[in-house]
């Protein structure tokens, strides 16, 4: 049988390729637990909510294979310049050992210390801008087109992060390993990185989260960020950021997760990007899907306020399974008797964007989670 099969493949590899490619889901399908997974939450299995948060919270951090390496931030200011009610300011931070990094960080024209955003961007195959996708380049910088055309192609043309900063909200965006300053990293080379990083012990994935929780670290000890009003955003790959930063951190109160919610049986399906290896190393921590799937991860982060957006139409997300998530995390906060912390939105008629009219929608429910920090 393995004989036939080798001889199919050298025959006919583009055949063979696709052969495999359609058996291979069936496979991983068989891999996953049949029924719950292990640490689900389910009244009958865990009779303390807060004990199930602490077994899944520490899943998700050993999984991570990066330790607690806690470095002095060093930060230096770069540039700065004056826009209309804030200013923008260019910083090079030490973020870990192996990472020194340069973020944007906006600051409304106040005195008094404000509530904070951290802003988480997507993949999108576009690596020459990564916290550009959020926050407008500064004069002259050789990225604002593509930039502005990230912004027409997925957020109605905005800036995210600047209307943010004009509504009072101090917002920083850093770039993930392998975008703008610190890329490109492409495909090939992001899944050649992500497979030298298991040869040593650690992941792509646990090092992009270890440093989105230094990057709060570091906005939570500034002094004009009020550290009692943190909250995080992200939209696609940042989305999933978004919302495992706040399964791991109790230092965030709200958190808003845009275009990356599913479960692992719905996206384990032919031609979906979590199984072509490459960009998907950035998700993919090792062995957690056996015990949780990604609802239960998210969960992690109730009882705080929590807003999840998705997209009917979305052929990244399928729809059955954003509709599957949302039902498990409504089990969770319900436990916690947080119900009413827990907002879920699927709008039918859109697709991977995060537009005008969810914008709006995200800018409201923030203005009331973070208690009239923002000014009108």
């Amino acid at each position: 049988m393995r004989y036939a099969l080798l001889l199919l493949v050298l025959a006919l590899p583009l055949q063979a390729d696709q052969l495999i490619e359609q058996q291979l889901p069936d496979f991983y399908q068989q891999l996953l637990p049949a029924q719950h997974y292990p640490l689900s939450w389910q009244p009958a299995r865990f009779n303390d909510i807060q004990h199930w948060r602490a077994q899944g919270r520490a899943a998700l951090r050993e999984a991570l294979l990066w330790p607690d390496e806690p470095v002095d931030f060093a930060a230096s200011l770069l540039k700065t310049e004056v826009r209309d009610g804030y200013s923008a300011q260019l910083w090079s931070v030490q973020l870990t050992k192996q990472s020194r990094v340069q973020l944007m960080l906006l600051q409304p024209d106040v005195a008094k210390p404000v509530p904070a955003l951290l802003l988480l961007h997507d993949h999108g195959a576009r690596f020459d801008i990564g916290k550009e996708k959020w926050l407008k380049p500064f004069a002259g910088d050789p990225r604002q087109a593509s930039a502005q055309q990230w912004a027409d192609k997925y957020f109605s043309g905005n800036f995210v992060g600047d209307a943010l900063a004009r509504q009072g909200y101090l917002v920083v965006a850093a770039d993930t390993f392998g975008w703008s300053e610190r890329g490109p990293l492409e495909f090939k080379a992001q899944q050649a990185l992500a497979a030298n990083m298991f040869m040593l012990g650690r992941s792509l994935a646990g090092m992009a989260a270890y440093e989105d929780i230094r990057l709060l670290q570091f906005i939570k000890q500034l002094p004009q960020a009020d550290s009692t009003r943190l909250a995080v955003l992200g939209f696609s790959m940042g989305a999933f950021r978004a919302w495992q930063l706040a399964a791991l951190t109790d230092d965030i109160k709200a958190g808003v997760a845009i275009a990356w919610l599913n479960s692992y049986r719905h996206l384990i399906t032919p031609g979906n990007n979590i199984l072509k290896g490459q960009s998907a190393f950035y998700m993919l921590h090792p062995g957690l899907a056996a015990k949780l799937d990604i609802a239960d991860i998210a969960s992690l982060a109730a009882p705080k306020a929590m807003l999840f957006i998705n997209g009917g139409q979305d052929n990244l997300m399928p729809k059955a399974g954003v509709e599957l998530a949302y039902q498990q995390l409504a089990k969770v906060w319900q436990a916690h008797g947080a119900a009413e912390q827990l907002t879920t939105s699927l709008y039918p008629q859109y697709g991977h964007e995060f537009n005008a009219e969810q914008q709006q929608q995200v800018f409201s429910w923030l203005a009331t989670q973070l208690a009239g920090g923002a000014r009108d």
